[in-house]
């Protein structure tokens, strides 16, 4: 055994195209270029970290110059004719003036010259500047290579004269085959799930899985097991999560609990934790599917376990619990209190109601919608309750006015302060509207009438009509003197009361607009003239309990209603049937209000207007005068 180890990330570093994995592209479009002869002066190679960009250049280097395996990558630099930079520590101006001068310099053994600069967005602008004009214009022999994981950090100047190549990340079965090739080199016993872990923490760069795996084999030596690897690296192993799917699947919270206890007096980080759940849930969601195995980077035992777990869950239970863990991830950074935290987001795994349960009673509300179409009871319980306790009211007045009762009470024309309301017919499917709405409203009128039903007006009657909408659209009484409200309704105390039910009928908004106008023209004495000249120029825009809310344009007008409020109220109870008070507010028009124009302007305007007047404007030549 040597007496100075060579990690293994030095050891296998590639010598030619054929080694470097996962990069065909880019070394395929190389040896055309060598092949060829059309090779660039510049080349830029950008990628994530690990996965061969710096191999790469030196792998180029190499075959340009025909520079034997006997010398390593790393001695490559000690040769006369390919010189390696670090611009992380070689970044100002100075440093570009020496490559300028050694560009100068032709190459002393092979055809070209070759700079590998790495890392090359760490240099300074003004660096940048002074290699622009070597870098357009260079020598036959000379040519450049750069790298960096950061592309768009190299200004545009430098980025217009290099040929660009964009390195992949290096998939998970490419870095285990690579890692078990060198295994078996090495003479190291390794299972596949370990070579799985080994590569998905890599992600995607194979210089960081050999790193790992001279850390596994530190550890455990040359027989490594998953058990063992999941101790070295102290993570989540596959079993921990497994069996909190379990838990969830059957609603055991208090195993829940207990399990994220012993993980934390295990040592591992709550972060750590969230992560590895949640790429857990999302391999179950795949794996519902044998047709999405491709995207799950485990074995084969790992992806049939998946797969035979994934079957107790639906996909939407599935995408509910990666939601739930995705989000506590951004939520535990800022937490006080992390474990709780963590507590809380397994409890809702546990305790999340399947989607199952849920699809059960859309089902049953589904039925219960049908079982009540087809009895004809197509409404919500609460307005059927309603209706039931009002046509019961309906019901008991109905009954009562068909028992036989005193003369008065049986005719109740005999009685000498009898007087006949004139009471305008009802149209064809006005009543069953009306009570469409009452019913809407929680109310049933107590008598219901046919549509078409007509009664006759007394021939004596000596007042003029007035309307009076307290029936709410289904009968309309009129007469001048007393506003009577409707059949089946009495009007004490400024409220309209159902006699068979005795609650008070409510008045909205919409039976104070459409009888606005009538009341309006209505009013008389004792209302003075100005008042009802007001009247005109307000509307009703909201009512209050019993409080109608005008809006007007002017703050006198406004202060005119309010001060004769109570004899507008008086004036609007016989049409809306109760007492409402009345309150005027000033809308503030603002720019709305149209501005007012200049006599120039509206000169001109009545001269488009009327012909004639621009007709005598051109003839005599009329002036506006002041």
């Amino acid at each position: 055994m040597s007496d100075h180890y060579k990690a293994l990330t030095r050891k296998y570093r590639p010598f030619s195209f054929e080694d470097i994995v996962s990069q065909e592209h880019v070394s395929s479009t190389l040896k055309n270029a060598i092949e060829t002869n059309r090779l660039n002066h510049a080349y830029l190679f950008c990628g994530p970290r690990g996965v061969g960009k710096t191999t790469m250049a030196r792998v180029l280097a190499r075959t340009l110059n025909e520079v034997g395996e006997d010398i390593d990558g790393e001695a490559l630099n000690q040769t006369l004719n390919i010189i390696e930079v670090d611009a992380a520590s070689n970044n100002k101006v100075e440093d570009a003036h020496r490559i300028r001068e050694a560009v100068r310099v032709p190459p002393q053994s092979g055809r070209y010259k070759i700079f590998i600069i790495d890392e090359v967005h760490m240099l300074s602008k003004q660096a940048f500047n002074a290699l622009l004009k070597t870098l357009e214009e260079p020598p036959a022999y000379a040519i450049f290579i750069f790298a960096t994981t950061e592309p768009h950090k190299v200004i545009p100047t430098i980025l217009s004269r290099v040929q660009r190549f964009d390195f992949k990340p290096i998939s998970v079965p490419e870095i285990v085959e690579r890692l078990r090739s060198i295994c078996d080199e090495e003479s190291i016993a390794i299972d596949d799930e370990s070579l799985h872990m080994i590569a998905r923490k890599a992600e995607g760069a194979l210089r960081d899985a050999l790193g790992l795996l001279d850390q596994v084999v530190a550890l455990c030596g040359t027989d490594i097991r998953y058990e063992a690897l999941m101790k070295a690296f102290n993570a989540v192993s596959l079993d921990r999560l497994f069996e909190l799917t379990g838990y969830i699947q059957e609603s055991d919270s208090r195993s829940g609990i207990q399990l994220v206890s012993d993980l934390l007096q295990e040592g591992h980080d709550i972060q750590e934790f969230l992560i590895a759940l949640t790429e857990h849930l999302r391999n179950l969601l795949m794996a519902r599917d044998k047709r999405n195995m491709y995207a799950i980077e485990t074995s084969k035992d790992v992806k049939a376990r998946l797969h035979e777990t994934a079957q107790h869950f639906t996909d939407e239970d599935l995408m509910r619990m990666l939601h739930i863990v995705h989000e506590a991830q951004f939520r535990i950074r800022d937490a006080h209190q992390p474990r709780i935290l963590l507590e809380m987001t397994v409890l809702k795994l546990i305790r999340m109601t399947r989607s199952e349960g849920l699809t059960q009673l859309m089902k049953e509300v589904e039925e219960l919608k049908k079982a009540l179409q087809g009895t004809g009871g197509g409404v919500s319980a609460p307005a059927a309750k309603g209706s039931d306790r009002d046509a019961d009211a309906g019901a008991k007045t109905s009954v009562a006015a068909a028992t036989p009762a005193s003369p008065e009470k049986k005719n109740p024309e005999n009685r000498a302060d009898y007087k006949r309301p004139t009471v305008k017919p009802i149209e064809q499917g006005e009543g069953e509207a009306a009570a469409s709405v009452l019913s809407a409203a929680g109310h049933q009128p107590s008598v219901t009438r046919k549509p078409g039903l007509r009664r006759k007006a007394a021939a004596s009657d000596q007042h003029t009509s007035a309307p009076h909408p307290g029936g709410n659209g289904s009968t309309r009484v009129e007469d001048q003197g007393n506003a009577h409200p409707a059949d089946g309704f009495s009007a004490e105390n400024g409220t309209v009361t159902d006699k068979a039910s005795g609650r008070a009928k409510a008045v909205y908004l919409h039976d104070v607009t459409s009888v606005w106008d009538k009341y309006v023209e209505g009013l008389k004495e004792p209302v003075p003239m100005r008042v009802k000249m007001c009247m005109d120029s307000v509307q009703p825009v909201d009512l209050k309990g019993k409080e109608l809310v005008l809006q007007s344009h002017d703050h006198l007008i406004a202060q005119l209603i309010e001060e004769n409020h109570q004899l507008l109220s008086s004036s609007l109870e016989p049409y809306v049937g109760s007492k409402l008070r009345m309150r005027c507010k000033v809308s503030d028009l603002g720019a709305a209000q149209p501005q007012a124009e200049d006599p120039y302007t509206k000169f001109r305007r009545l001269q488009e207007k009327d012909p004639r007047i621009k007709t005598i404007v051109d003839v005599f030549g009329a002036e506006l005068e002041w």
